[in-house]
C-alpha cells in the first residue's frame, strides 16, 4: 500500500500482519482522496480502515496550523476506544490527539483546544458546543471520519451533524463507516459528499462465521433463572460474559441477583456517572470481573478483545439491534457464542431473526435451540424467588416490572407472517439444549449418583446417558400435553345406549372424511409456507434505502459479485421474446395534439395554463416560514384541550448559526470568555511572542556545546541552567504553558476544597458542642424542675 515506516512499525507492532476485506478494498480509495461510505460486518476491523490512511496523510505534527482531522463517534465508550486505538497504532507518530466527550470538564477541553492539536476524536453535541461557544473556524480540517453513521442518525445527531457539515471546508475528505444504509444517511451522503464510492461487504453474511447462536426458551418468570443456570453451569467461569438487557432500569436488579448468586460482574449504562461508566468498564477490560450487565448503549462498536460469551436477556425487537449485540464476540479471527434467552412474548421476534439472518428455523436442532433441564430450573429458581423477595431491591423490582410492560409496547412488532406462523409452532416441545449436558457441574453430579468417579466413566457417556434420560422425560410430558379425548362433553358418564351417545357417533361418522380432507390441505398448505419463508430474502423495509436512492448517490458500488441461477437466466430470456414491438401507423394514427400546437402556444397571448399559473394565489412562501416573524398574541386550537391556547415562539430560547439554522442557546453560555479572563491565556501568549522576538540567547559555540574535562563539562552545566532559570519563557512551549497553567489550576481548586472541608467540619463540631454543652437559660431551667 505504500505506507511509511513509522506507520508500518505501529501496524506491526499491534499485532496485524495482513489486512481484512474490508481494508484491502477501503484504504486505497480513501488514499486517493475519494469521499467513502463503506459498509461492513462487526469486528472486521472498520477502525483501522480510517485510521491507517489519517497518519499517512498528516504524517508529522503541525502545531501552528490547526485540528487536520475529526473524528465523530456516537457514543463516550466506541470515542474512548478509537483514543487509546490512535494511541497504539501511531505511538511512533508525532501526533497529537484529544478527546472531547460530553459530561467532562469544559474548561479542560477549553485549554486541550488551545495546544493546537492534530486529531480530534468527539461525540457530536459536545464537539458542536464547544464550536458555538469558541467560535471555533473549521477551515483548517481536511480529513473528517463519521464512525458508526447509521447509529448517529438513531440516536438524533442529525441536527448536530449538519451544523457541524456546514462548518467545515469544502476541500475536506470525507470518509463514513456503518452497518447498515438507512434513508438518512443516503440523504446526508448525497448533499455533503462529493462523487462517493459505496463499499458493500455486508450482503453475503451479516454475522461472522466463527460465532454459535443458541437460542434458550423458558417461560416469562424464569427468565432470571434461566440467567443464573447459563452463567453458573454453562458458561465457563473465568470466560468474559456480555449480558444485554433491556432496561436501564433492569441492570441494578440483574447485577443485584448475579451477586447474591456468587457471580462477580459490574454494570454500565446510559444515565450512569461517566467516571463510574469508566471504571466499571475497565474493571471488565482487565478481567477483575467475569460479566458486565449493559443496556444497548454498549451494542454498538465496543471492542473488548477477550470476549469469549454474549447473553440476550431481553430479545431485542430489531434484527439490526441483535446483530449488533453478538457482534462483540468472535471479532478478529476469535470464536465466540451467544446465548439469547426467549419466551412467549419473543417467538414471532425470533423467526423474524432468521429470516432477516437468511437462516432456516429448526425447531428440532437440539444443538442450537432448546430449553433448560427442569432440575437445574428447579434448583435455581427457589434461590431466585428468595433474592427478590429481599426488601433492598422491592422498589427497584416494581420500577423493572413497568419498565419491561414498557419495553414490549415500544418494541416494533413482528410481521404477520411471523405471528401467524409462530401460532403453529409447539415451542413447549423443545428438548433440552445440548449445551446444558456438557456442563461440567451436572457431569459430577451424575457420576456422584452413579458411584462411580469421572476418571471411570467418560464425559461423553455421562452426558448421553443424562441427555437419554431427559428425553425420555420430555416425550411423556409432551404426550400428555397433546392427549386429547375423543369424546365430547355430551358423552361424558353415559351409556353407549344413551341417547347424546348415539347423536355424536351418527354426527362423527358423517363429517370424517370431510374433516380429515380439511386437515391434510390445510397440513400441505402450512408446509408450502414455511419453504416460502426460508427460501424468502428479507425485504425492504420503510427505514433501509432503496436501490434507486443508491444509484442516484453513488456513481461507483463496490460489491461482491453474484452468480446469477440458469432459471432467471431462462426466465429473462422468455419475457424478451414475449415483448411485442409496438408500431405506429403515420397514415391511419391520429394524435391527441395537433402538429403545429408548439407555434400556436408560443403566438398565444392568453392561453389557459398561464392563467392557471397566474391564478394561483399563495399567503405563505413554504420556503420562507421559518423567517416570519412570530406574533406574541397568535392562538391556535388545541384538540387534546379543547380550547384555545396561545402559539409558542419557535425560535424562543435558540440562536442561529452562521450557517442560517437555529440551535438551542444552551450552546452559547459565555463559559469560554470566563475561562479566558480567568486563565490569562491572551496574556501568557502575547508574552511568550514578545519574549521569542528578543535575542537575549545567543546561539553557543561548539566548544561551549561539547566542553572538554570533568570541570569544564560540570561549568558549562551550570551555565545553562542559569540561561534556563533566567529565560524561562523564552523557551517555553505553548504546550507547556497550558501544562503549568492546568496545574496551577488543579492546585488552586484542591486548596479550596481543601478549606471548604475544614469549615464545615468546624461548624459541625460547633453545632455538636452546643448541643452537649447546657446554655445558661437551659441550666436555670433545670434549676426550677429541681
Amino acid at each position: 500500500m505504500g505506507l511509511g515506516f513509522e506507520l508500518l512499525k505501529g501496524i506491526t507492532k499491534r499485532g496485524y500482519k495482513v489486512p481484512t476485506p474490508i481494508q484491502r478494498k477501503t484504504i486505497p480509495l480513501i488514499l486517493e482522496g475519494r469521499d467513502v461510505v463503506a459498509m461492513a460486518k462487526t469486528g472486521s476491523g472498520k477502525t483501522a480502515c480510517f485510521l491507517i490512511p489519517l497518519f499517512e496523510k498528516l504524517q508529522r505534527r503541525e502545531p501552528t496550523k490547526g485540528a487536520r482531522a475529526l473524528i465523530l463517534s456516537p457514543t463516550r465508550e466506541l470515542a474512548v476506544q478509537t483514543y487509546k486505538f490512535i494511541k497504539e497504532l501511531g505511538r511512533f507518530m508525532e501526533l497529537k490527539t484529544i478527546l472531547v466527550l460530553g459530561g467532562d470538564s469544559m474548561d479542560s477541553q477549553f485549554s486541550a483546544i488551545h495546544t493546537c492539536p492534530d486529531v480530534i476524536v468527539a461525540t457530536p453535541g459536545r464537539f458542536l458546543h464547544l464550536c458555538v461557544e469558541m467560535d471555533l473556524k473549521l477551515t483548517s480540517i481536511e480529513y473528517v471520519v463519521f464512525d458508526e453513521a447509521d447509529r448517529l442518525f438513531e440516536m438524533g445527531f442529525g441536527e448536530q451533524l449538519n451544523e457541524t457539515l456546514n462548518r467545515l471546508p469544502a476541500s475536506r475528505q470525507m470518509v463514513m463507516f456503518s452497518a447498515t444504509l438507512p434513508k438518512l444517511l443516503v440523504e446526508f451522503a448525497r448533499a455533503g459528499l462529493s462523487d462517493p464510492v459505496l463499499i458493500r461487504l455486508d450482503v453475503e453474511s451479516k454475522l461472522p462465521d466463527a460465532l454459535a447462536l443458541k437460542f434458550v426458551y423458558c417461560r416469562p418468570e424464569d427468565r432470571f433463572t434461566a440467567l443464573v443456570v447459563l452463567l453458573k453451569y454453562v458458561i465457563p467461569q473465568q470466560a468474559q460474559t456480555v449480558v444485554f438487557v433491556g432496561t436501564q432500569h433492569h441492570v441494578e436488579l440483574i447485577s443485584y441477583i448475579l451477586s447474591q448468586s456468587g457471580i462477580s460482574n459490574t454494570s454500565v449504562y446510559s444515565s450512569l456517572d461517566a467516571a463510574a461508566r469508566k471504571i466499571n468498564t475497565a474493571k471488565f477490560a482487565s478481567k477483575k470481573v467475569s460479566v458486565l450487565v449493559v443496556t444497548d448503549v454498549a451494542a454498538r462498536g465496543i471492542d473488548i478483545p477477550s470476549l469469549d460469551y454474549v447473553v440476550n436477556l431481553h430479545f431485542p425487537g430489531i434484527p439490526k439491534l441483535f446483530v449488533h449485540r453478538v457482534g462483540r464476540c468472535a471479532r478478529a479471527g476469535r470464536t465466540g457464542t451467544a446465548y439469547s434467552i426467549f419466551s412467549t412474548d419473543d417467538t414471532a421476534h425470533l423467526l423474524d431473526l432468521h429470516l432477516f439472518l437468511n437462516r432456516p428455523f429448526n425447531i428440532n436442532d437440539s444443538s442450537s435451540i432448546g430449553t433448560i433441564p427442569q432440575d437445574l430450573l428447579e434448583d435455581e429458581y427457589l434461590t431466585v424467588t428468595e433474592i427478590k423477595k429481599s426488601h433492598h431491591i422491592a422498589g427497584v423490582l416494581r420500577t423493572s416490572e413497568n419498565a419491561y410492560k414498557k419495553y414490549l409496547s415500544s418494541r416494533p412488532t413482528a410481521s404477520t407472517d411471523a405471528n401467524s406462523r409462530a401460532k403453529k409452532i409447539k415451542f413447549f416441545a423443545l428438548r433440552a439444549l445440548e449445551d446444558f449436558f456438557n456442563a461440567a457441574p451436572v457431569l459430577q453430579q451424575t457420576a456422584t449418583i452413579s458411584g462411580q468417579g469421572l476418571n471411570a466413566i467418560s464425559k461423553a457417556d455421562v452426558a448421553e446417558s443424562e441427555r437419554k434420560l431427559e428425553n425420555e422425560k420430555h416425550d411423556i410430558l409432551v404426550k400428555m400435553r397433546n392427549f386429547r379425548p375423543s369424546g365430547t362433553i355430551f358423552e361424558l358418564n353415559t351409556t353407549q345406549k344413551s341417547v347424546p351417545f348415539v347423536v355424536m357417533k351418527e354426527k362423527r361418522s358423517q363429517h370424517a372424511e370431510v374433516i380429515e380432507k380439511y386437515r391434510h390441505q390445510r397440513s400441505k398448505e402450512d408446509i408450502i409456507e414455511e419453504q416460502k419463508e426460508v427460501n424468502a430474502l428479507k425485504s425492504n423495509t420503510s427505514s433501509c434505502a432503496d436501490d434507486e436512492s443508491i444509484k442516484n448517490t453513488f456513481n461507483k458500488v463496490v460489491a461482491p459479485k453474484k452468480r446469477q441461477n440458469t432459471d432467471d437466466l431462462y426466465t429473462e430470456k422468455s419475457k424478451k421474446k414475449k415483448r411485442k414491438v409496438q408500431t405506429k401507423d403515420e397514415d391511419n394514427y391520429v394524435p391527441y395534439q395537433s402538429a403545429d400546437k408548439h407555434t400556436e402556444d408560443g403566438l398565444a397571448i392568453n392561453s389557459f395554463e398561464r392563467q392557471a399559473q397566474n391564478a394561483e394565489f399563495s399567503v405563505v412562501d413554504r420556503n420562507r416560514i421559518e423567517e416570519i416573524k412570530h406574533k406574541p398574541g397568535l392562538k391556535k386550537w388545541d384538540r387534546v384541550k379543547k380550547k384555545m391556547v396561545s402559539v409558542q415562539d419557535p425560535h424562543a430560547n435558540k440562536i442561529r448559526t452562521e450557517s442560517g439554522a437555529w440551535i438551542p442557546a444552551s450552546f452559547k453560555t459565555g463559559r469560554y470568555s470566563v475561562w479566558k479572563e480567568k486563565s490569562k491565556i491572551e496574556e501568557q501568549l502575547q508574552r511568550e511572542n514578545a519574549g521569542s522576538a528578543d535575542d537575549n540567547l545567543q546561539p553557543l559555540s561548539h566548544v561551549q556545546r561539547y566542553p572538554v574535562g570533568r570541570h569544564a563539562r560540570h561549568n558549562a552545566k551550570l551555565e545553562l541552567m542559569k540561561r534556563i532559570s533566567g529565560n524561562d519563557k523564552e523557551l517555553r512551549k505553548p504546550e507547556q504553558i497550558v501544562k503549568s497553567r492546568m496545574r496551577l489550576e488543579f492546585i488552586k481548586k484542591r486548596q479550596e476544597e481543601n478549606i471548604t472541608k475544614k469549615v464545615h467540619n468546624r461548624q459541625k463540631s460547633m453545632r455538636k458542642n452546643q448541643r452537649t454543652k447546657p446554655t445558661p437559660q437551659n441550666t436555670g431551667g433545670l434549676k426550677r424542675r429541681k
